[in-house]
């Protein structure tokens, strides 16, 4: 209730925590009272001088308008304490919906750092294959020099063995390719 005057306007403000300061003492002084009867060292006395100031009390209280206070206090009361237990209420909602939260954030965490972890071995994959697609075509470039080298080199092996042949046959046929190749050296320089 406290709280609840306190966040009202300023004007009803000071009336109402007049009176709540009011009833929290007389709550106080009759909880004392409470207490030093319960405790039993009163004497016969002072309970029938107690209880006859109950009494007094009580006849005081029977007038309409402490009557309607006290009623719309207790209905104050009531309010306040159907409003805590609905703000508590709420407040556990909120609470179980923000550990649901939290947990939903960290299963996508984890889930994005296994994502980034597959992502960077695939990266390194993509990184050692292309060292090997390299190394590949460096060897095919290498191998089709070496193949054409050994062409080159086998076609003038055959030319050779050929030209050693037919000038065995006949001479006249080995100075015409002498000739033949003399020209065709001349023509390409």
């Amino acid at each position: 209730m406290d709280l609840e005057a306190r966040s009202l306007q300023p004007n009803v403000k000071a009336v109402l925590l007049a009176k709540l300061r009011e009833y929290k003492s007389d709550l106080n002084n009759l909880k004392s009272e409470v207490k030093r009867i319960a405790s039993g060292n009163l004497n016969p006395d002072a309970r029938d001088e107690f209880l006859e100031s109950g009494m007094a009390d009580a006849l005081s209280i029977s007038s309409s308008d402490q009557r309607s206070r006290l009623m719309m206090t207790t209905e104050r009361l009531n309010q306040s304490s159907d409003r805590i237990k609905d703000s508590r209420r709420t407040m556990l909602e909120t609470e179980e919906l923000g550990v649901s939260i939290l947990q939903d954030l960290h299963l996508q965490r984890q889930a994005l750092l296994h994502a980034n972890n597959t992502l960077h071995g695939v990266d390194d994959n993509i990184g050692k294959s292309k060292r090997v697609l390299t190394a590949m075509s460096r060897r095919i470039s290498r191998n089709k020099w070496i193949v054409g080298i050994i062409i080159s080199v086998l076609i003038i092996a055959i030319a050779v063995v050929l030209y050693f042949k037919l000038a065995k046959w006949s001479p006249l046929l080995s100075s015409v390719l002498g000739f033949v190749w003399v020209c065709g050296c001349f023509r390409d320089t």
